[in-house]
């Protein structure tokens, strides 16, 4: 992304109703598939951004994250919950391989040009039978001018998704789409946006409160279904699997 999508998103990642709940599903799916051990898993975040995800891993164990954009990266640095490097994939991951319990790449791999090849590298820096938990947005013709400031060069079905974790040697343990309660009106409103005056921005402007703290709620009551069930579609796609 550049560097002005970087700075929209970290004005409003703490408050907005996507973010929020978003990281509501994303821990609920951790404490389902991270397997405990008699360490404190030590949890990689491959692309944090301005690390807006930091503290939830922290909550679950010692967090190191590689970030290419410099601005980006030291508003994740001084967050002060991680141990955050230059580094982006596949080329450069300053961390020893093999090392990690859990490591997480988070609306990552739709900006890398072989996505493939990443997740191959990525997979060598967890531990036998660590976990490797991505998400990616979903389907093609939910293109919108969101995904192109924001540099993505595809979006995935869960089959996509599912073959390219296998095709890295990974074991998948889950697999399926969220943001499914919200999906008609999230496609009302980019068929709107085609046909309103172009605001590239307009995904990130937080609603009013009240309306706010309600998407909220709809989006995060996701957090109960998510780790249970293969919802049949949705906004976004989250898969876990492991090392073989």
């Amino acid at each position: 992304m550049d560097e002005q999508t970087y700075e929209k998103a970290a004005e409003v990642e703490n408050d907005h109703w996507w973010f929020r709940a978003r990281r509501q599903i994303l821990g609920a799916v951790i404490e389902a598939h991270l397997s405990a051990g008699d360490a404190p898993p030590r949890i990689l975040e491959a692309g944090c951004g301005n690390g807006g995800n930091l503290e939830l891993l922290a909550r679950y164990g010692t967090v190191f994250a590689i970030e290419k954009d410099d601005g980006a990266r030291a508003r994740a640095a001084k967050r002060g919950v991680a141990t955050v490097e230059r580094g982006w994939l596949p080329d450069v991951i300053p961390f020893p391989r093999d090392s990690f319990d859990l490591i997480a790449a988070l609306d990552v791999l739709e900006h890398v040009d072989d996505d493939a090849a990443a997740l191959r590298v990525l997979s060598g820096y967890a531990r036998a039978g660590g976990l490797i938990l991505i998400t990616v947005p979903a389907f093609r013709w939910l293109w919108s001018v969101h995904d192109t400031i924001s540099h993505h060069l595809r979006r995935y079905t869960r089959e996509q998704v599912t073959t390219l974790l296998e095709g890295a040697g990974l074991t998948v343990q889950y697999a399926g789409y969220f943001n499914f309660l919200l999906f008609p009106m999230a496609v009302a409103s980019i068929q709107l946006g085609k046909l309103m005056p172009r605001d590239d921005y307009r995904g990130m402007h937080i609603p009013p409160a009240g309306i706010n703290r309600s998407l909220e709620r709809i989006f995060a009551v996701e957090s109960r279904l998510v780790p249970r069930l293969r919802l049949p579609f949705g906004l976004s796609i989250v898969a876990c699997a492991t090392r073989r």
